[in-house]
């Protein structure tokens, strides 16, 4: 016998959120967000304070599943060299999903322009978080400049993930040359 986990209003427009905001863009309108959620307009206030709360919250409920996709496990043994491919390897495994539209938090930030939107504050954060990671990564592995080998990735990273999104391009034999290009011209090991 299989019990059916019935998700509570709160995790429904959750969900909702971040189903029809990546599908669709954050100017869906709060009656679309309730109706896929099976939630009214006054619950949904009375569980978030504005749309902008409740997009940030999905954006943030999402943040770690976006991490574990795309980083490797901590202390995986592998050279920061392949650390760092590896992120690129996922982009281009999850680009060849026909649902995929680019990175999430990329298109949050594009589409809201305004840097102190709720949901601006954790895109931005979780896209610092990967710099982070690549600039550790860079000088673990003994890059000559690893703040610019940081910041170069991250081009590369939201450029593959923006054209891929909008199927301008495929990424398959293309993001990891240019990756491996800036790796060698930094020195990375």
């Amino acid at each position: 016998m299989t019990t059916e986990v019935r998700l509570s209003p709160r995790e429904r427009l959750l969900e909702a959120a971040a189903t029809l905001t990546y599908r669709n863009g954050v100017g869906i309108g709060i009656e679309a967000l309730c109706k896929a959620a099976g939630v009214s307009k006054r619950s949904m206030y009375q569980l978030f304070e504005s749309k902008d709360e409740l997009l940030a919250a999905s954006l943030e409920e999402r943040s770690s599943a976006f991490v574990a996709k795309l980083l490797p496990a901590a202390g995986d043994g592998r050279s920061p060299r392949e650390r760092i491919l590896h992120v690129f390897e996922q982009v281009e495994l999850q680009a060849g999903a026909p649902e995929f539209r680019g990175c999430q938090y990329l298109a949050v930030q594009i589409e809201l322009k305004d840097q102190s939107h709720p949901a601006s504050q954790v895109a931005h954060r979780v896209k610092g978080n990967l710099m982070a990671f690549f600039r550790a990564e860079a000088e673990q592995g003994g890059a000559s400049d690893p703040d610019l080998l940081a910041r170069q990735l991250s081009v590369v990273f939201d450029g593959a993930s923006a054209r891929a999104g909008i199927g301008a391009d495929t990424l398959t034999g293309l993001i990891a040359p240019t990756v491996v290009t800036l790796l060698d011209a930094a020195g990375v090991r």
